[in-house]
């Protein structure tokens, strides 16, 4: 094994939380390039799955209890070349609030029309397909 694959970064769990006919999307203090607004993500850790730290990441950064639905997909990012996963989850608990100030400048929770003024390069193709069809009434 190469030096360059034992220091390959953790792949990125992310979490599509719908709730009340919107989606849970949060702008980050620090963006990765044009990624200012973003789902709930972060680091997969160690023997942890990507649904596991898809809802603790949900948890940490806006407080929110959330289940994991289902994976979507997985994908390298194309602006940020990281190993990308994408969970679908369902609110359990809580008020979504900014809980990590350091990391988060604030949350929004977005209607299906508004995606595109949030992320105007568009989503991953079936993080696309499942908000069309969780959030079209």
């Amino acid at each position: 094994m190469t030096e360059h694959h034992r220091n390959v970064r953790p792949g990125i769990a992310a979490a599509i939380v719908v709730h009340e006919g919107r989606v849970l999307m949060v702008r980050r203090r620090v963006s990765e390039g044009q990624l200012s607004w973003q789902f709930p993500a972060g680091e997969v850790e160690p023997g942890e799955s990507r649904e596991d730290a898809a809802v603790r990441e949900t948890q940490e950064e806006t407080g929110l209890t959330v289940t994991a639905v289902k994976l979507l997909g997985e994908r390298v990012h194309p602006k940020t070349g990281r190993q990308m996963s994408y969970t679908a989850c369902e609110v359990l608990s809580g008020t979504a609030h900014v809980a990590d100030t350091e990391e988060l400048a604030e949350l929004s929770w977005v209607a299906h029309s508004e995606i595109p003024q949030f992320v105007p390069y568009g989503l991953f193709e079936p993080v696309q397909d499942y908000l069309d069809a969780a959030l079209s009434s």
